[in-house]
């Protein structure tokens, strides 16, 4: 019967985890499924529970650091404007040091050259970076 209650108690702490997301309760849904294994084999009430603290000090502390990791999101994806960053494009007015108006990806934007340089309408450029509203781009080769 013990083992039973173990196993239970693992399933409904798994799928209390689905509703949360934040690895504790899988980890002890964890303890409690190995905790029901050795209760099956004949383990005292007193084992059981020394099993459990056990696995779940292990999980709780080896175990979540681990998968939180794996599960981390290392390269989020570029959005708003970071998203233009690498972008190609062409000058519609000159660009100077200060002002000019390029189209990124079939917009406009107001842009100013990276190096100070003049850019001449039609000269193919990359963003570097935005600053503000503006487009800092310079030359691609």
């Amino acid at each position: 019967m013990i083992p039973l209650i173990w196993a239970i108690a693992g399933v409904l702490l798994v799928v209390a985890e689905v509703l949360t997301g934040g690895l504790v309760l899988l980890m002890l849904g964890g303890a409690a499924l190995g905790t029901a294994a050795v209760a099956a084999a004949g383990a005292p009430l007193g084992a059981d529970l020394a099993v459990f603290a056990v696995l779940a000090g292990l999980f709780l502390l080896i175990a979540r650091p681990l998968v939180r990791r794996r599960l981390a999101v290392h390269d989020p994806v570029n959005t708003g404007t970071r998203a233009l960053l690498g972008t190609r494009g062409e000058v519609v007015e000159p660009v100077a040091a200060n002002a000019g108006t390029v189209r990124l990806r079939g917009s406009l934007w107001s842009a100013r050259s990276l190096h100070d340089e003049d850019l001449p309408a039609g000269t193919a450029v990359v963003v570097v970076e935005i600053s503000g509203a503006t487009a800092v781009v310079t030359a691609t080769d």
